[in-house]
């Protein structure tokens, strides 16, 4: 049996295995393949860019009712409700986790999904998302996630798909939410909205402060944002200004030896307490969507992002300490024309995204520093351009066509060894894409789609620092699937996707010269199932199930023992399932799971595998009255042992949190 035949075996016979019907819906529009996840409120777009659900055809988007309400110290937790997102938690004060999607795994190896906030780039230079935690849940309006390589407005980090988190905009109410709960954690939410004829202001004041569940590891983050836009008297123009900044300090935990990180999870070992670090970051953008035509839009954004993270980490007793300075500054340029006719749209967009860099490291004793081990300045520049176009030839058929290309620009130093390098010559970087999506009725959309996307070396890694030229690591990827409405309390997606890479840079080494090791050539695939469903106004319920596979077909020549070994640190499967019950019309009980599968640590894939666990969550909310709700959430209710682990001399484990309890009051005016 071929793979594929084998990845439609398992899609078929997962509904029976979880005791689910083989049903899905569509939600609002029917000739998509989006799914929404909760309230969101969608209207008609009829000018401005083309909404990513109504061109792409693998989105979820989470509603603020999933969004707003949870307990969550990092913002990362948020996407443990979006099916088919992997969340990889070190639980080292800043360093305190990532997300993933599509056979990548978040250990910092390839930088696999492309984050926007506001529609503005907000990763780091090696993929990172540090800037995701400036965000807190209450600021939040909405997650729009994007899987696949068939989306060509984004170049660089979105080779399986991007992440973009939409805040507050407009409105005219003021929400404050008070939180207290296990491990001494305090968390203050303040969002005001003002809107008149004319102007939008949204304010955001956020602080959280946590002694953490394990020894040493107490964090503490403070975030200020405003955002102000402007609407001329027609309505054809509107502009604004998005500023937010954050400070956080954390210390960490470290990792235990695996007998140790069972029998007292909470621990920490003394050679770590003067391990963690600050962060400050800064995000300033300026935008502009103005209607030149009935048919022609333009849209524009400006930003500047700046990240200062200063971090003292010590892995073990029989090494030294060590502390790494990244200083980062990004400003970039996105511009799009979109031009709409009867049955057919066509958006052409470019940008540009430019990076000053600094990555110094030194050795240090309790924090003081007593050598250099590197002092790395760099420039990493990106410039892109795309078109696509949806095409509507007969009713219920969509064709989306798209063409993106990319060329990295920049250069290198290394002031303490003293030498420089220009870029690699990744020429210019062609990604063609192709969507199309089929409605037969109201009850189907059966979708599919093509695309290749792009990887080239973070950091040192990117530049010429030997003789061999490299070339950028090509994604290429398909997704096939069929989004069901059978009634419309029940929707739901079932799809099979596969992405090729060449030439996969493995990660960034963490020694002093921060090269980086080829992983080969590798295949992903997998199947994900989603349903979703509805009884009424008082009662939802969802499922999401992802299988997923990864093995190297091509192996670096200085590693041929992993050929068609597994990529580390991936499970099999993810997933997750909830119900929400409006038990009366002042209390919402709600109950949740998200789980995963065990990995490898390695790509020999020697020894055993770790990292599965399944999680269980509740939580009652209460109504006091129009202004107040009392919320009681329990995380980990079954207080089940979980872990992140990596090998280095020995395996490392970090233990997650046991069972937390948080009360919490809102006041909406």
């Amino acid at each position: 049996m071929s793979s594929s035949a084998k990845i439609l075996a398992r899609a078929a016979l997962l509904p029976a295995l979880l005791g689910v019907a083989p049903f899905g819906m569509a939600e609002e529009n029917t000739d998509d393949a989006a799914l929404v996840l909760g309230r969101v409120e969608i209207t008609a777009q009829r000018s401005g860019p083309m909404a990513a659900r109504s061109v792409l055809s693998s989105v979820d988007i989470l509603g603020p009712e999933l969004i707003q309400d949870q307990q969550a110290q990092h913002t990362w937790e948020l996407l443990a409700r979006a099916p088919g997102v992997m969340l990889t938690q070190f639980r080292q004060g800043n360093e305190s986790g990532k997300l993933s999607f599509r056979g990548f795994n978040g250990e910092g190896e390839v930088n696999a999904v492309k984050l926007l906030i506001d529609g503005i780039p907000s990763n780091d230079n090696g993929g990172g998302m540090p800037f995701l935690d400036m965000l807190f849940p209450l600021e939040i309006n909405s997650i729009e996630v994007v899987r696949g390589t068939n989306d060509p407005r984004y170049g660089l980090h979105n080779i399986a798909g991007n992440v973009n988190v939409n805040t507050r905009l407009g409105g005219n109410d003021t929400e404050v939410r008070f939180g207290y709960g296990s491990f001494a954690t305090r968390q203050v939410q303040v969002a005001q909205g003002i809107e008149n004829k004319h102007w939008t202001q949204n304010y955001f004041v956020g602080y959280s402060k946590s002694n953490g569940y394990r020894d040493n590891s107490e964090f503490d983050k403070l975030t200020v944002g405003g955002k102000w836009f402007y609407t001329s008297d027609d309505g054809r123009t509107r502009s604004g200004l998005i500023v937010r900044h954050t400070e956080s300090n954390g210390d960490e935990p470290g990792y235990l030896e695996a007998r140790d990180a069972r029998n007292d999870p909470t621990s920490s070992y003394a050679y770590a307490r003067a391990t963690g670090g600050n962060r400050e970051m800064t995000q300033l953008s300026l935008h502009l969507d103005h209607q030149l035509s009935d048919q022609l839009s333009l849209a524009a954004k400006l930003y500047r992002n700046a990240v200062q993270d200063q971090r003292w980490l010590r892995y073990s007793s029989i090494t030294s300490q060590q502390e790494r300075v990244i200083d980062e500054t990004h400003a970039g340029l996105l511009a799009s024309l979109t031009y709409r006719l009867p049955g057919a749209a066509i958006e052409a967009g470019v940008n540009a995204e430019h990076q000053h860099d600094a990555s110094p490291r030194y050795n240090t004793v309790d924090q003081v520093r007593v050598s250099t081990t590197r002092d790395q300045h760099f420039r990493f520049d990106t410039y892109g351009a795309y078109v696509q176009a949806v095409l509507q030839p007969l009713p219920g058929v969509k064709l989306i066509p798209g063409y993106r290309v990319d060329k990295i620009e920049g250069d290198f130093d290394d002031r303490a060894r003293n030498v420089h390098y220009g870029i690699q010559d990744y020429g210019l970087i062609k990604q063609p894409k192709f969507s199309a999506v089929y409605s037969p009725s109201d009850a189907a959309s059966i979708y599919a789609n093509w695309g290749k996307t792009f990887q080239v070396g973070a950091g040192a890694a990117a530049y010429q620092s030997t003789n061999s030229a490299l070339r950028p690591s090509i994604n290429e990827g398909w997704e096939s699937g069929v989004k069901f409405t059978p009634v419309d309390w029940l929707n739901g997606r079932v799809a099979l996707w596969r992405q090729d890479a060449s030439d996969e840079v493995k990660r960034r080494l963490n020694d002093p010269a921060g090269g980086s090791e080829n992983v080969g050539s590798t295949r992903r695939e997998g199947a994900d199932l989603q349903f979703n469903l509805r009884a009424g106004d008082n009662a939802s319920a969802w499922l999401g199930y992802s299988w997923q596979r990864s093995r190297i077909t091509r192996p670096d020549p200085a590693a041929p023992a992993t050929l068609g070994k597994q990529i580390d640190h991936l499970p099999g499967r993810l997933y997750s399932a909830g119900y929400e019950l409006q038990a009366t019309p002042a209390l919402k009980l709600s109950a949740w799971a998200n789980g995963q599968g065990d990995y490898y640590l390695t790509t020999a894939n020697t020894g055993n595998k770790y990292g599965a666990y399944t999680l269980l969550n509740a939580s009652a909310s209460y109504r006091l009255s129009r202004q107040w709700t009392l919320e009681l959430q329990v995380k980990n209710l079954a207080n089940r042992y979980y872990e992140y682990v990596w090998l280095n001399d020995q395996t490392r484990h970090a233990p997650g949190d046991g069972r937390a309890v948080y009360v919490s009051a809102n006041l909406s005016l």
